[in-house]
């Protein structure tokens, strides 16, 4: 397989037209490839928290927990979303500029849905489990200001967020090679794409904190 080859077989690994559990499972490997990293660097940000875990014990269990019911599911819908989403991507001609359009639509779309997971969550939580008091209005009113420090990477909604973004590498990727057919000039556009994206949350967190 050529370097020119690659998007065309990136696009055609992560198509929803595949037999739905080979689909979900590579879905599920790219959110954990997105995932892991990140949220060791978080783990590895927070002074003697990496070894506060290994010492086990009901926090790290609750941790974990966490981790994988909530953080594996929200990449993961996200991802899986984006994917269906923009699958038009590998089989439409579309205009020059279709790959932009789309790669726009694609960082809006993982915003909303991570918005919106959020928001079912805190409410679902306040209704089935008592927490936020009981009272899901409260839970709501609790969403923005988890978001805004996840943003800042200051939770562990944060280490979803730009799990997320992270995973949208390999597509934005695919998609800039049906216009670019250099591979550095794909991956620096790729790269700084994310960066911006990193930067312009990171900013507009900090403003709302």
């Amino acid at each position: 397989m050529t370097r020119a080859d690659l998007p065309g077989r990136l696009l055609a690994a992560l198509s929803p037209d595949q037999p739905a559990g080979r689909f979900l499972w590579h879905v599920l490997l790219l959110s954990l490839a997105g995932l892991l990293p990140v949220l060791a660097l978080y783990v590895a940000l927070i002074p003697g928290f990496a070894a506060h875990l290994l010492q086990g014990g009901p926090a790290a269990a609750q941790f974990l927990r966490q981790v994988v019911t909530n953080g594996v599911t929200t990449v993961v819908v996200m991802n899986a979303a984006a994917l269906i989403v923009l699958h038009r991507a590998a089989t439409g001609a579309g205009p020059a500029g279709a790959p932009w359009r789309l790669i726009l639509t694609d960082i809006l779309l993982r915003l909303g849905l991570f918005i919106a997971l959020h928001a079912v969550v805190f409410w679902g939580s306040a209704l089935m489990f008592g927490a936020f008091g009981g009272d899901p209005l409260q839970a709501l009113r609790v969403v923005a200001p988890t978001l805004a420090q996840a943003g800042t990477f200051g939770n562990l909604s944060g280490v979803y967020l730009y799990a997320g973004l992270l995973c949208a590498l390999p597509l934005q990727l695919a998609l800039l090679g049906r216009q670019s057919r250099g591979t550095p000039t794909r991956t620096a556009l790729a790269l700084a794409l994310l960066a911006g994206q990193v930067l312009l949350l990171t900013g507009l967190a900090r403003l709302a904190l």
